[in-house]
């Protein structure tokens, strides 16, 4: 995995950080990381970016966040997948916050996973962008790839993430999601990945893969 890991820094060198990972590195607010994952999930990066800046520019804390109605909020975060569903996910997660939290994004995983809403991936990309502390962040990306790879054996992305947990040694866990996630969407995709192009190809035990490029 070490040899993965140093090719897959230098690929996102050249592709750039998801919006999320870009926005820890500009703005590393608990809080912004939490609101932007929840309107990450089922949608674009460039649909995701522009959402969470009209969002902030109208409330950037749970008090100010609470201000706003969900119709407003979801006309700012439109067009988010699930966008009203997504809406009232903020206005509970922002009550929480100020019931139980006196407004503060807690900082430890199984905290975070008490909030109305919260899973374990948005709690652990919190942890890990928001924190700087150790979680291993587990999308469809991480799941597929891993498994593709041949390092894991799951089903589904909560046992990939238990897996990597007791395989993946500490030093990756911060950078692991935001490495496959870039290599997930450029190179190796859902169907037909680009083995002809993949820097990791002698690495990678090719598991499910019926049809490449």
């Amino acid at each position: 995995m070490a040899a993965i890991i140093r090719l897959l820094e230098k690929e996102l060198e050249k592709e750039g950080l998801p919006i999320v990972s870009q926005m820890s590195e500009t703005r590393c607010d608990p809080f912004t990381i939490l609101i932007s994952t929840l309107l990450s999930l089922r949608t674009k990066d460039e649909v995701t970016e522009e959402a969470s800046a009209c969002l902030f520019a109208l409330a950037s804390s749970p008090e100010t966040m609470l201000n706003l109605s969900a119709d407003r909020i979801a006309r700012a975060i439109y067009p988010v997948g699930f966008y009203h569903q997504k809406a009232k996910t903020i206005l509970k997660v922002c009550r929480d916050l100020l019931d139980r939290f006196a407004g503060h994004v807690p900082n430890d995983l199984d905290t975070l996973l008490t909030l109305k809403g919260v899973g374990r991936k948005t709690a652990n990309l919190v942890v890990t962008l928001g924190f700087q502390k150790p979680g291993i962040c587990v999308d469809t990306h991480v799941h597929r790839i891993s498994n593709r790879f041949g390092y894991v054996r799951t089903r589904h992305p909560e046992e990939t993430e238990f897996a990597l947990r007791d395989k993946l040694p500490p030093k990756y866990w911060l950078r692991y999601n935001t490495l496959l996630v870039a290599f997930g969407r450029k190179t190796c995709r859902p169907i037909s990945p680009l083995c002809s192009t993949c820097p990791v190809a002698r690495y990678c035990a090719r598991a499910g893969v019926t049809r490449a490029r």
